[in-house]
């Protein structure tokens, strides 16, 4: 075994973060370089992102990780799924949609009138979600003059590299893969009148994408390599799960919580479909078999607004302190409630949905963060059951990593509702899947070390904590 460092650029939906993943003889560390915002910006024709921004954050965390490690040996890209910008002429058209703007709705009643959404899935493999990108594409106006549409992540390489590509896990996510060959389905893709010259090569995690070139070598102050990683954020993060059994179901927790298990080929039954699970792609040709539950957004949101209100800044860990020790009966509401997917008055939101269904709206804020983690709780212990029958599956563990690791009282719930043990850790789990990917394609590990002997190495750098579940 040998050694070296290299950057991760993990890009999520309210934040993003430059580290730097180390390893010395099979050891792993990791060092946050930087850290910054993220999130929605609106615009005359509808929610954005501020990519500009993003862009300019990514290229200072990369400067400032060279300044600290001048060998730094390459930089790997994941995140957030199914957005995407235009190029024409060279040139980043625009800024890129954000998946939780309106027009998407249009889009998937353009989609079912062509191909209803039985055959999609049989096809792509995907859970219904309003935004995934073929939704997207086909209200795109002037996509056809695009010379190519990249995801974020390959939007970002693009401009460090030049490399117009798609790397395939995060291409899993459009809902043009044809998930049992993993290539792009143009004859889908033309049905829906997607032209096949905007879908750019489909490359796999570890592949070498080309070194930094032109204004962003200049900028950075050096020619770094760019490799390929799981470029979806769940891909990474699952690919450093330390999954204990054959039977472990995996939680990637942040603004989402990402609730399934890891399959050698996909499940596209019809019962899989009814319950709305997802097949994506997973580093080394593995299946991610999941449901996607509204995750911590719901108290995130939730804070905000109290934020607002009050016009001071929350202590979160002290309001979970405070809900944890919440007695008496606990209202629960339904995680996945479509009118609790938006920015907004969240505690509004989630209080009418309690009105509406009877139930007790929590007079405090330690009871209502209370509801909160309990209902997502309930959805996570929901979905690992779901997941365990349509796969056939005795689930024996489930793995949290992600934010959502560091929620003790998440944790315990999960626990308590599922009747399963919970083993919390990693939290930078999508950080250290982009390093993995990334060690491995310089050989570190040896030149065929596979995904278990990474996940091994994530075990013992990062032993996560147990919870046991409660009567």
């Amino acid at each position: 075994m040998t050694g070296g460092v290299v950057a991760a650029v993990d890009l999520g939906a309210t934040s993003g973060r430059v580290m730097l993943g180390y390893v010395d003889d099979g050891m792993l560390r990791l060092e946050a370089v930087s850290r910054f915002p993220n999130g929605p910006v609106p615009g005359p024709d509808g929610l954005h992102w501020d990519f500009t921004a993003l862009y300019r954050h990514i290229i200072e965390g990369l400067r400032d990780a060279i300044a600290r490690e001048p060998g730094l040996a390459s930089a790997g890209i994941d995140s957030w799924a199914v957005d995407y910008g235009l190029v024409e002429a060279g040139e980043v058209r625009g800024e890129p949609f954000h998946y939780r703007d309106e027009r998407t709705v249009r889009g998937v009643e353009q989609v079912h009138a062509v191909v209803p959404f039985d055959e999609l899935y049989r096809r792509n493999g995907l859970q219904f979600l309003p935004f995934n990108t073929l939704y997207q594409y086909v209200t795109e106006r002037g996509l056809a003059d695009a010379d190519v549409a990249l995801l974020i992540p390959d939007l970002v390489a693009y401009l460090l590299t030049g490399a117009r590509v798609a790397e395939r896990t995060n291409a899993s996510t459009t809902g043009l893969i044809d998930v049992r060959t993993g290539q792009w389905d143009l004859e889908l893709a033309e049905r829906l009148g997607i032209p096949a010259s905007v879908l750019p090569r489909l490359v796999d995690p570890g592949e070498h994408l080309g070194a930094l070139r032109g204004a962003a070598r200049e900028r950075v102050g050096a020619a770094v390599e760019v490799v390929a990683v799981g470029s979806h954020d769940t891909a990474s993060a699952v690919a450093a799960v330390p999954l204990s059994s054959p039977d472990a179901a995996y939680i990637s927790c942040g603004t989402w919580g990402l609730v399934g298990v890891e399959l050698d080929a996909p499940v596209v039954s019809d019962a899989a479909r009814e319950a709305n699970f997802t097949n994506e792609g997973g580093v080394d040709g593995r299946v991610r078999f999941l449901h996607n539950v509204t995750g911590l957004w719901l108290l995130s949101e939730s804070v905000r607004a109290w934020e607002a209100e009050d016009g001071s800044p929350i202590d979160l860990p002290g309001l979970l302190d405070a809900a944890a020790s919440v007695d008496g009966e606990v209202a629960l509401f339904d995680a996945n409630d479509p009118r609790l997917s938006a920015p907004g008055d969240m505690p509004a939101r989630i209080a009418a949905v309690l009105d509406e269904a009877g139930a007790a709206v929590p007079a405090s804020r330690a009871a209502f963060a209370r509801t909160i983690v309990e209902s997502i709780a309930q959805a996570f212990a929901t979905a690992v059951a779901t997941a365990g029958r349509l796969t056939d599956r005795e689930v024996d563990v489930i793995h949290i990593v992600g934010g959502g690791a560091l929620n003790r009282l998440l944790c315990q719930a999960t626990a308590d509702r599922s009747g399963l043990p919970v083993l919390a850790g990693p939290v930078e789990a999508t950080a250290l899947g982009n390093v993995l990917v990334q060690v491995r394609a310089h050989g570190w590990f040896g030149p065929d070390a596979s995904l278990e002997t990474l996940r091994e190495a994530v075990a013992g750098a990062f032993p996560p904590e147990r919870y046991e579940p409660r009567a």
